[in-house]
């Protein structure tokens, strides 16, 4: 998952901002609001955003999102959630509609589960498995896209698929009974019970579908129900009167109403939540990051200082090769580059330790991705200029030119001053880098197409859920390199035994037994220098006066809506 990142901070900001925030990697500060799962009265909750709580469409089909937590899951419950706890323990996946969180069989390519009793859509009309099945097959219609990629390549016949609407379904999902839905896999996943965690296992009464339509009405199975809706303008949530508390154990949802108004700009949501007025005592935001403004404020300001809270997404900012290309087709050019980077410069270049912590593992730094530490071209947080040049001289590279890519913008943290730094750093080392900017829309098209792919450049990964799969295969599993586009294996490697690996790792339906395989691999990975971790990226948030049960998931790096309650 590419995603958008914080803006950048200035050094005096963040300085200021240190002393207020905790510099664990916990899910919030120790200025926060105290978690307290029984302080929950109802009110209104005002969510200040920059983006729309969807892309484009709020359908559970079209909704790119997984993990529980985000406004969509407040109206879609799934199969499986994440679990609604602060701190690590908020990575592993809960039971949501189901009874558990499914049972493996088959070497982890059958997968079953059982639906809790009591479940009812808005209407009151119990939700059966042939509901789910139906949310699960409408998500291959091609008129309903933008949803996870996953299940048309883990599910038998899902490859060829085209949804029900022409009264097909797919044999590989099976309903034995109201209660009973069965997954057939055309390959072992082990991290199954994460993907059951997107909106596309939401159920959908075929009675009431229709279609590309049913965003204007989605039939709610979750604790809120859609009162209004204007795309990227507005969201306003009310009570589903038929969610019951003893039927799902996975959502506080304290407020009566949430009313969501999107396209604010970043400056104006961190001025109304820090002024904290009227309604914006009751507010948050799911979207925006703290600014230089208010992080020079917090060290003086014991009201913000308490208002803070600090989280982490697993997420990782890299210098990425494409191996087709020279000279990075020379593992020593890529080599001399990792020894070169100073990444406590590209951490300082985003705001500091406050907000980036160096990165020499691709994986990012939490158990849940299976993180271990290693650094596989030690230099120091300053780089190893002498290692650097001694391996250019082995490839004959010793007056390097060379043309780093980069987006054209600070709003994400693979822009000019990330760039800059870079290329200050490789200039110690005798590289000369030419900086080439791209534009938001470009960028990514540019980057993910094999013959369109810059030799070098700036770019970050996030994974779907927190597990190393995800976060790994997309990046080194020879298997999944797109001629076309959407391409993320930038450096197209292609190793059968890395790829044979891949298979190994995802039979184990285990997360913590599979955990040491990712790490392991990682390093293994790491050797290849097919990429150059640079930081991964820490997050600060305010939240109105009145708002309580504060914290930043780990899955997302955002607040948990369904858990945060007001006055």
């Amino acid at each position: 998952m590419m995603r958008k990142v914080p803006v950048l901070f200035t050094a005096a900001a963040v300085l200021a901002a240190a002393s207020a925030c905790s510099s664990s990697g916990s899910a919030s500060s120790s200025g926060s609001s105290a978690f307290d799962p029984k302080n929950c009265q109802g009110g209104t909750l005002y969510i200040l955003n920059q983006d729309s709580a969807t892309d484009e469409h709020f359908d559970p089909a079209r909704i790119y999102t997984s993990g529980g937590g985000a406004v969509p899951s407040l109206v879609f419950r799934t199969l499986t959630t994440r679990k609604r706890v602060p701190g690590q323990a908020g990575t592993t996946v809960a039971p949501d509609l189901a009874t558990d969180t499914g049972t493996p069989s088959d070497d982890a390519k059958t997968w079953t589960y059982h639906l809790r009793d009591g479940l009812k859509f808005e209407d009151g009309t119990p939700i059966t498995s042939k509901d789910v099945k139906w949310g699960v097959e409408r998500s291959f219609a091609p008129e309903l896209t933008g949803g996870i990629p996953y299940l048309r390549d883990w599910l038998v016949g899902g490859a060829d698929y085209q949804g029900p609407y022409k009264g097909k379904e797919l044999d590989s999902i099976q309903t034995p009974d109201d209660k009973t839905i069965i997954f057939k896999l055309r390959k072992p996943e082990g991290d199954f019970p994460y993907v059951a965690t997107a909106t596309q296992f939401a159920p959908v009464p075929k009675a009431k579908d229709g279609g590309t339509a049913f965003e204007k009405h989605p039939i709610s199975s979750g604790p809120y129900k859609v009162q209004t809706h204007v795309q990227d303008k507005s969201l306003t949530l009310v009570r589903n009167p038929n969610w019951s508390r003893t039927a799902d154990d996975q959502r506080l949802a304290c407020p009566d109403k949430i009313e969501a108004t999107y396209g604010l700009s970043s400056a104006v949501i961190n001025q109304r939540l820090s002024t904290s007025a009227g309604k914006d005592a009751n507010a948050i935001t799911t979207d925006t990051d703290l600014s230089p403004a208010e992080l020079a404020r917090i060290s003086s300001d014991p009201n913000l200082k308490k208002r803070t809270v600090r989280g982490q997404f697993g997420y990782t900012n890299f210098i990425a090769f494409n191996t087709k290309v020279k000279p990075f087709d020379d593992v020593r050019v890529r080599q001399a580059i990792s020894y070169a980077v100073n990444r406590q410069a590209a951490v300082n270049a985003v705001g500091g330790s406050s907000l980036a912590a160096p990165a020499t593992t691709f994986l990012p730094d939490q158990a849940a991705f299976g993180y271990q530490p290693y650094d596989a071209f030690p230099a120091g947080p300053t780089g190893n200029v002498a290692k650097a040049k001694e391996l250019l001289a082995q490839a004959g590279q010793s007056n390097l030119t060379i043309t780093l890519g980069h987006r054209n913008s600070d709003s994400h943290q693979d822009g000019p001053a990330v760039a800059t730094a870079v290329q200050e750093a490789l200039k110690q080392a005798g590289i000369t880098v030419n900086l080439k900017a791209y534009d938001q829309a470009s960028y990514r098209s540019v980057q993910t197409k094999p013959a369109t792919e810059p030799g070098i450049f700036l770019s970050g990964w996030g994974a779907d859920w927190p597990t190393g799969g995800p976060f790994l295969a997309p990046i080194f599993d020879g298997r999944q390199i797109l001629k076309d586009g959407g391409n993320y294996n930038f450096a197209q490697y292609d190793d059968p035994k890395v790829n044979g690996e891949f298979d190994a790792i995802n039979r184990i339906s285990d997360p913590v037994q599979a955990r040491p395989r990712w790490g392991a691999l990682d390093a293994e990975l790491g050797e290849q220098a097919l990429t150059v971790p640079l930081f991964h990226p820490i997050y600060l948030r305010l939240y109105g006066k009145n708002v309580k049960n504060t914290y930043l998931d780990q899955w997302r790096g955002s607040y948990d809506v369904a858990m945060v309650s007001v006055k």
